[in-house]
């Protein structure tokens, strides 16, 4: 494991002790808090063949949540693939927003793994939602993960150009839509700029597409009352937020995660 977290160091992973650990207790089928009870012991040959292909994988910057399958969001496990945008930690600050109130009907924007709708239905029971992605491979990936956490019988996934295939009305539309400008794409880390999908990171342009079409469409798809929550860079909350208020939407605010940086930009259906 030394040796291995050794290698990865050298390639510029961060954090290369903590991925060792990782991929050798994936290696070996048990949980990563068991790795130190079986330091002392010979590894069998198959796992240590397992383990050193792992290795020169994540060496090469292919993602740890790519090479174990899935990476967890909200106290749950989610598969994910290189068809959808891992979750993120800090989108953790969209669902406790989203939770803050009460919705019976819930529309993701750009569901990608299905994460946010996933655990948003997860955690209330009663509710039911729809998901929608440009990417027919994320859709099936969403769905996977609707079974995995019980809630696929609430959950339709849709495939559609954001509002293009979508009806009804909701009380709560939610996204994590590509916030990324094209200009930033350069500083973006290996393992996400290889072995993520392009279109769920930046729109090409300047980052705020898809602000433009929930700032100009959503209101025609919320309840009188029904709120919008979208993920944003940090740096783009006043122009985010200014876009929400130039369509005439209400309490419009900025919410901060963990760290304290712009994070959810929040607004209610004037009607």
């Amino acid at each position: 494991m030394a040796t291995a977290a050794a290698r990865l160091r050298a390639a510029g992973v961060p954090d290369p002790a903590r991925d060792a650990r990782l991929l050798l207790a994936h290696a070996a089928s048990i949980d990563a808090a068991r790795v130190t009870l079986i330091a002392p012991e010979e590894i069998a040959p198959e796992i240590a063949e397992r383990f050193e292909h792992l290795v020169a994988l994540r060496a090469i910057r292919v993602p740890v949540s790519h090479l174990l399958g899935e990476r967890a969001f909200y106290g749950r496990p989610f598969k994910v693939s290189r068809d959808v945008l891992d979750p993120r930690p800090e989108t953790e600050s969209l669902i406790e927003a989203a939770l803050s109130a009460p919705f019976d009907m819930v529309l993701d924007l750009g569901t990608g793994s299905g994460c946010i709708l996933v655990t948003l239905l997860a955690e209330r029971a009663a509710a039911r939602g729809v998901g929608v992605d440009l990417s027919e491979a994320a859709c099936l990936q969403a769905s996977a993960n609707a079974v995995l956490h019980g809630v696929d019988d609430r959950a339709h996934f849709v495939q559609s150009d954001w509002f293009g295939a979508v009806a009804g009305r909701y009380d709560l539309i939610v996204s994590n839509p590509p916030y990324l400008a094209q200009s930033e794409m350069a500083d973006v880390a290996p393992e996400v700029a290889r072995h993520e999908p392009a279109m769920a990171l930046t729109d090409g342009a300047d980052g705020l597409t898809a602000y433009r079409v929930l700032a100009e469409q959503a209101q025609g798809y919320l309840t009188a009352d029904g709120r919008l929550l979208a993920e944003i860079g940090w740096k783009q909350g006043p122009e985010v937020a200014g876009l929400f208020r130039a369509e005439g939407w209400a309490d419009v605010m900025i919410l901060p995660d963990l760290d304290g940086r712009d994070r959810v930009v929040q607004a209610r259906n004037p009607a």
